[in-house]
């Protein structure tokens, strides 16, 4: 057990603390993480001042929304849509442009499994370096290979089974992940604007098909003895999600 999630009912709070760190702080008061861990997963411990925390196992989610970040992240909305999109499953190998945080990176890691493999890209030295500690500490650091590298001037891997690219300006990596693509896998491109989307898409015509564009939104619901209705907040637009199948035409 390296890391808790402490569960506060009372507001829905969620803190994400190692297990090992002696205590934890919070208005609520103080959290022995030594009884949390000596508790286990599912068991409730009490604060000093009595509050009661769930101790909950963390989800890739949890650690997406939790871990520490220098760049904007895949929301686990748009993130679980690109997941089942793409068709991988354990044992897929998967190219990823634009590691940012880590926050994909770390899904992916789990999705694959041991006999799969990510290949990460990224051109940022810094943000290379932070998404290293965080799929070190949150993912699987075995499966992922990180390249200090601009995925638009090529791909290393060949015949891999699916692309993500989180970057300003996939249409110039469009044509260097088709080759590196195996026939009929999915290519998923993440921008925030339409701007991107235009591009990106006419950069995907012709090299793949089945090409779907979709903006995702995320409404919870608030459910009491009194009414049940939508809650007032949603994550609303985090950015437009574009897919495709790659095709190999006939030269002839």
């Amino acid at each position: 057990m390296k890391y808790v999630l402490l569960y506060l009912p009372r507001g829905r709070k969620k803190f994400l603390v190692r297990a090992d760190a002696g205590e934890f702080h919070s208005h609520r008061g103080v959290v022995s993480l030594e009884e949390a861990a000596s508790k286990g997963y599912g068991s409730i411990v009490e604060s000093s001042t009595g509050e009661k925390f769930y101790v909950f196992r963390p989800l890739p989610v949890d650690v997406a929304l939790k871990m520490r970040r220098r760049t904007q992240i895949i929301y686990p909305k748009d993130a679980g849509y690109m997941i089942l999109k793409s068709g991988i499953c354990p044992g897929s190998r998967v190219v990823e442009g634009g590691t940012g945080t880590g926050a994909l990176t770390i899904i992916l890691s789990h999705i694959v499994g041991d006999g799969g493999k990510v290949y990460s890209y990224e051109v940022r030295q810094e943000f290379m370096k932070l998404a290293m500690r965080n799929v070190n500490l949150y993912g699987y650091p075995e499966r992922v290979e990180f390249k200090l590298k601009d995925i638009c001037e090529g791909v290393d891997e060949e015949e891999v089974d699916a692309v993500f690219l989180d970057i300003p300006n996939p249409w110039d990596a469009v044509d260097k992940v088709w080759k590196s693509l195996k026939p009929s896998r999915v290519l998923c491109v993440f921008v925030p604007s339409v701007n991107q989307v235009e591009k990106a898409y006419f950069s995907m015509s012709g090299l793949f098909e089945d090409i779907e564009i979709v903006e995702i939104f995320l409404r919870r619901i608030s459910v009491t003895k009194e009414r049940v209705r939508p809650e007032t907040r949603m994550i609303g637009h985090t950015g437009y999600i574009i897919t495709g199948r790659k095709v190999v035409k006939d030269e002839a």
